[in-house]
C-alpha cells in the first residue's frame, strides 16, 4: 500500500470521526433540549471525538475496515445516556433523542453534496472518473456525503443498541421492548451482518443519485 493510499484512507477514517461526533453531539443536545442535561454535563454535547470514542466502535472495527478493504466504513461511538425521568415527554422524547443521530447524519450528507456540487460548478469539472477522484476537495465531500448516508442508513436499522432499536421499542408494547432488551448484547454483530448483506443497493442508488445531481448540466 502507497503512501497515497493510506493518506487517503486516513483521511476518509478523520471524516468518519468528524461524522460520528456530529451525531452523538446531536443525541446529548436534544436531550438537553428535552429537558434531562446528564449528557451535556458528561462532555457529551461536544465535537471533539475523544469524548465520544469507544474503543471497538471508533477505532478498532474503523481501522479494520480501512486497511482490509472493507466495501464500506461505519463505525460507532459510546451511547449518550439520558435519565427519562428528567424528560418533559417521556413518551416521545427518547424517539426524538435516538432520530438526532440520523438526521443530523442526513444532514451532513446533503451539505457535503451542495458543496460538491459548488467546487465542481466553480471548477468547471466534467463528469470523468479520473478528475473527480483525484481532487482532494471533491474525494473529501464524497466521502462525507457517502459516510453520513451509510452512517444514517446503519443507525436505523430497527435492533438495539442502534438508534432504530430505541425507536422500534418506544413503540412496542412492555413485553415486546423486554424481548428487544434481551437482542441488545448481541444487536451490533446482528447489525454489521444486515448492513452487509442489505445495504450495497441503497448505497449504490445514493451515490448515482449524488453523482447526478453534482454534475448535472456538466460537460
Amino acid at each position: 500500500m502507497g503512501t497515497g493510499d493510506i493518506g487517503i484512507k486516513l483521511i476518509h477514517y478523520l471524516c468518519l470521526l468528524f461524522s460520528i461526533s456530529v451525531h452523538e453531539a446531536a443525541h446529548a443536545i436534544t436531550a438537553d433540549r428535552c429537558g434531562d442535561p446528564s449528557a451535556r454535563l458528561l462532555g457529551r454535547a461536544t465535537l471533539n471525538p475523544l469524548k465520544h470514542i469507544d474503543p471497538i466502535g471508533t477505532v478498532v472495527m474503523p481501522l479494520l475496515m480501512v486497511f482490509s478493504g472493507f466495501p464500506y466504513l461505519f463505525g460507532w461511538a459510546k451511547p449518550v445516556p439520558f435519565n427519562p425521568v428528567n424528560l418533559r415527554n417521556i413518551r416521545r422524547d427518547p424517539s426524538l433523542i435516538a432520530l438526532a443521530g440520523p438526521v443530523s447524519n442526513f444532514l451532513l450528507a446533503i451539505t457535503a453534496a451542495i458543496l460538491l456540487r459548488i467546487v465542481v460548478v466553480i471548477q468547471d469539472m466534467p463528469p470523468d472518473a479520473a478528475a473527480f477522484e483525484n481532487n482532494p476537495a471533491t474525494m473529501i465531500l464524497f466521502s462525507m456525503v457517502m459516510l453520513n448516508f451509510l452512517l444514517m442508513l446503519f443507525n436505523l436499522i430497527p435492533v438495539p443498541p442502534l438508534d432504530g432499536g430505541h425507536v422500534l421499542s418506544a413503540l412496542l408494547p412492555p413485553s415486546a421492548q423486554r424481548t428487544m432488551a434481551q437482542i441488545g448484547p448481541f444487536g451490533i454483530i446482528i447489525a454489521i451482518v444486515i448492513a452487509s448483506r442489505f445495504l450495497h443497493g441503497p448505497m449504490n442508488f445514493f451515490a448515482e443519485a449524488v453523482l447526478l445531481f453534482v454534475f448535472l448540466g456538466q460537460g
